[in-house]
């Protein structure tokens, strides 16, 4: 029963691990809007779209703001 002590990754610490490859990769900037990342993520961009609009987000943010969060709290 491992699983029980695993912790639940929340989907913008996902999001946040593949932003930062995608930066690693040179994909994209750090300096670079969130909305360049739609370009990425095709179907799945509502989704994300609304977490992070839901986070206080806007789409012109730079990527950077994203990678700087420390903790999503759901509340």
């Amino acid at each position: 029963m491992e699983c029980m002590t695993q912790q639940v990754i929340h989907p913008m610490v996902k999001l946040q691990r593949q932003v930062g490859s995608l930066i690693a990769s040179n994909l994209i900037k750090p300096s670079d809007s969130i909305w360049k990342i739609a370009l990425l993520y095709g179907d799945q961009w509502a989704f994300w779209k609304k977490e992070l609009i839901d986070f206080g987000f806007s789409m012109q943010d730079p990527v950077q703001d994203l990678l700087e969060v420390e903790a999503w709290d759901d509340e």
